[in-house]
């Protein structure tokens, strides 16, 4: 079984963000970055359990700058076999699908694990564009997967409840909580990391379909306001001409 997991970095969830060029890019300076955690807790993690359970590879794909390198050693101290960078910025997510989906078309894998969505973007979209672009079968949102054979059993929180479903392989999943338990990396892992392979490919021709307006910081919070439960009719006239959710 071959499983091919999808990194990306994200800003370190203490990070101070700010923006330059007038408002349109990230400022990096002194930001850490690190694996985007679901990527590694969830999708990464089960990856490897499956791989030791039933055998197999696991490789790890990244869209980057070779900036991206520590946090692609990092997942192969965790312990994937092999990583695969493509050498190119992540411009949007369907730059980061399309540049995924071609190298899996040109190296067939089973199973495509993505996290379910990034700390910093939130956008839940690339493991759906990958699927698309490669006419598989998507599970998002899956809590948990096991392996019989070729046929897949997936959970997934629904709105309600849960809902378990088969894929037959190959599909793409994204992991939510549940999926796996955090590794750390230990020592052998991470000296053992530092021979693994990481191929550096050439990104793909693919036109760009976004770009950056502006990013601005959400507005600071302002204080509370206490109302007295006797008083219902301030409190439904508050959140009505004020908070406008009713």
């Amino acid at each position: 079984m071959k499983f091919l997991v999808c990194i990306s970095k994200a800003p370190d969830t203490t990070t101070k963000i700010a923006f330059i060029d007038n408002n349109t890019k990230f400022n990096n300076d002194k930001v850490v970055f690190i694996v985007n955690p679901y990527d590694e807790w969830y999708a990464l993690v089960r990856a490897l359990e499956l791989k030791e359970k039933l055998g197999g590879s696991v490789t790890v794909i990244n869209v980057g700058a070779a900036d991206t390198d520590a946090i692609i050693r990092k997942a192969l101290a965790i312990g994937a076999d092999d990583a695969v960078r493509i050498d190119a910025e992540p411009v949007d997510a369907m730059f980061v699908a399309k540049q995924i989906a071609e190298y899996v078309k040109a190296n067939p894998y089973d199973i495509v694990l993505c996290g379910k969505e990034t700390i910093d973007y939130n956008g839940s979209e690339v493991g759906g564009m990958i699927a698309g672009l490669l006419d598989w079968g998507y599970v998002s949102l899956a809590s948990s997967l096991e392996l019989n054979g070729t046929v897949a059993t997936l959970n997934r929180e629904i709105a309600g409840g849960h809902e378990t479903v088969e894929a037959s392989i190959p599909f793409v999943l994204s992991a939510a909580k549940g999926m796996a338990e955090a590794r750390i990396p230990n020592m052998r892992g991470i000296m053992a990391a530092r021979t693994k392979p990481v191929a550096v490919v050439a990104a793909s021709a693919n036109e760009n379909h976004t770009s950056i307006l502006s990013y601005e910081l959400p507005k600071e919070k302002t204080g509370v306001k206490l109302i007295s439960p006797d008083n219902v009719g301030e409190l439904i006239s508050l959140l009505h001409n004020e908070a406008k959710v009713i």
